[in-house]
């Protein structure tokens, strides 16, 4: 459910403390906890096509048939669509009247503070932030920084509080010496500032408590560069707290630190309120919200759940049910989740950029021994240069027993490739064989229509795509680590195949796509011991065989005379009475 962004500057003066009142709501009647006069307002009028109307302030707030909140004065005729009583209806009037009157705002002892005002859904605007609140009357010099991934949503929030503060009884009020859209100060000392969440955040300054809003809807680099700055203003002093709130947005730095704390990998205390535990509602009201939104919306916003783009490669199913792994060792951008183990047959696959800061440089390990497939370790970095990445390559796949390497040769792959075969003579590299008809081949490579490193064609990855699905999908390919899982979370069908969606990376799944399309080659039989080493030297002992032995006699110079074809050696005395040469 998207809040608004915009503070609401309300002015009042009059407050009466109610009990035993009561209000009904959408979720049941709740109980009033105060009612509070304005100043005068504009007065603006709003009507639906079933006559439902209602007279109030441009800023109060309905709610749209995604439960989304908007100001009454932002509301478009015969377009826009608000819950009612009756459902969803369109707004088919919105008019600024020419008289003015004192408006009258409800507290609400509820989550969510929606009532029925005239049949229409409404909102009142005090949400309690009551920790803070305390925390700055009892506590001197204690200061708060509060970060939305928007300005106007963190001042928002601190417009909140200060309207919590105007609540409290006179007595417990403390004197204030600055009182603003950005920050407020007590005269004990305490301070609360408004922040945009950024890069920058809140570096350098010194605070007892940081709370951040919405932050799974910063952008993935983002939000990690925020968590990278703001952390040791989070750990220098050793009672600051920290508090990070968010409705979830698929699979991205939120997500695996709220995963860190339920399995306890992380301090942080998990705390999730599902919509059962809030009182009035039960399986009708779920499936009347389902008909006004959909089932996406309400398994996000309601149930939750860490659910990322439509039109996913691997089922939604599957993809709830793959789990991360912390590395036992990071190095470099490098994150190891298995070491080596001696004899064991490692596979690494190659994605290439240009090292500027935009796409990724990838590689993948992963354990071919037996199957299930296991990725044992991943290297991702977007500003390694060009002449740099062969290097790493090799160092990795010398580390993992001399793995054999394939590299997805488009467009830098081809310069990354042939640095590595010719320049550092790594010699474990898959060669290709192209096929007019057929397609491309893995080759020993003795012909001249091999090259080293593999086009990813559209029929590559079409193939790529259908057979990495089945290995995940079946639990032939176990995936360890978390920027690998979050990219395949946005991995989406686009017109005839599948990419990255808007503003999203999938230069490890690509990598784990040219895998897929390694495993259908002959190399690869559905077995439990796949010996791709053993094959390839076969092979390629083979193909010297049959280009420098030909079938005869040989006379070793002793007495007896040898049949070879290629392969065997016979004496003549071992051949049938009927063979001539």
């Amino acid at each position: 459910m998207r809040e608004l962004s915009e503070t609401i500057d309300r002015k009042y003066i009059d407050s009466i403390d109610l009990s035993d009142w009561e209000i009904e709501t959408d979720t049941g009647w709740e109980d009033l906890t105060s009612i509070s006069q304005t100043v005068i307002y504009d007065e603006w009028y709003l009507e639906t096509e079933n006559g439902l109307n209602l007279t109030c302030a441009d800023t109060h707030i309905v709610f749209d048939h995604d439960y989304n909140q908007v100001f009454v004065k932002d509301l478009i005729p015969n377009i826009s669509r608000i819950i009612t009583k009756n459902g969803v209806e369109i707004v088919t009037k919105i008019n600024k009247l020419p008289s003015k009157s004192n408006m009258f705002d409800v507290s609400i002892a509820s989550d969510n503070h929606r009532f029925w005002s005239n049949n229409i859904l409404s909102h009142n605007s005090v949400t309690t932030i009551a920790f803070i609140l305390w925390s700055v009357l009892f506590n001197d010099e204690y200061v708060v920084a509060v970060l939305a991934n928007k300005g106007s949503l963190a001042r928002e929030l601190l417009g909140r509080l200060q309207k919590a503060y105007e609540h409290l009884p006179k007595w417990l009020q403390q004197g204030v010496v600055v009182w603003n859209k950005g920050s407020l100060e007590l005269e004990n000392g305490s301070k609360v500032f408004a922040y945009a969440t950024s890069a920058a955040g809140v570096r350098g300054g010194s605070f007892n408590c940081v709370l951040l809003d919405e932050f799974a809807f910063l952008q993935q680099g983002l939000a990690a560069d925020f968590f990278q700055s703001t952390y040791p203003v989070i750990s220098s002093g050793k009672t600051t707290k920290v508090i990070i709130v968010s409705t979830p947005n698929g699979l991205n730095l939120f997500y695996k630190m709220w995963v860190d704390a339920i399995e306890k990998r992380s301090l942080y205390i998990p705390s999730e309120i599902h919509w059962s535990q809030v009182p009035g509602r039960d399986a009708k009201w779920k499936e009347e919200t389902i008909r006004n939104t959909s089932e996406h919306n309400f398994a996000v916003e309601f149930e939750c759940e860490f659910i990322g783009s439509s039109n996913t490669l691997i089922s939604g199913s599957k993809l709830k049910l793959l789990t991360f792994r912390n590395p036992i060792l990071s190095e470099d951008d490098f994150d190891i989740y298995e070491h080596p183990k001696k004899n064991n047959l490692y596979i690494c696959v190659v994605d290439c950029s240009e090292g500027v800061g935009l796409d990724y440089s990838t590689v993948s390990v992963i354990d071919v021994t037996q199957i299930p497939y296991v990725q044992v370790a991943k290297y991702r970095n977007n500003t390694i240069p060009t002449l740099l990445f062969p290097a790493t390559i090799f160092s990795i796949a010398m580390r993992y027993n001399e793995a054999f390497v394939l590299v997805e040769s488009n467009n830098m792959g081809q310069q990354i490739v042939d640095a590595l075969h010719y320049d550092l003579e790594y010699d474990n590299v898959f060669k290709v064989e192209n096929h007019n008809i057929k397609g491309p081949t893995i080759s020993s490579g003795f012909k001249r229509s091999v090259t080293i490193g593999l086009k990813n064609t559209k029929s590559v990855k079409k193939i790529g795509c259908a057979n990495l699905k089945a290995l995940i999908e079946d639990d032939k390919l176990i995936l360890n680590d978390f920027d690998t899982i979050s990219e395949l979370y946005t991995f989406i069908r686009v017109k005839d195949s599948y990419s990255a969606d808007e503003g999203q990376h999938d230069d490890l799944v690509m990598g784990l796509v040219i895998f897929g399309w390694l495993t259908t080659q002959s190399y690869f039989k559905e077995s439990t011991n796949i010996d791709i080493r053993k094959l390839m030297t076969e092979e390629h002992d083979m193909l010297i065989e049959e280009n420098l032995s030909a079938f005869g006699i040989i006379d070793n110079g002793l007495d007896e005379v040898l049949i070879s074809d290629g392969h065997d050696l016979w004496s003549l005395a071992d051949l049938p009475h009927n063979y001539h040469t």
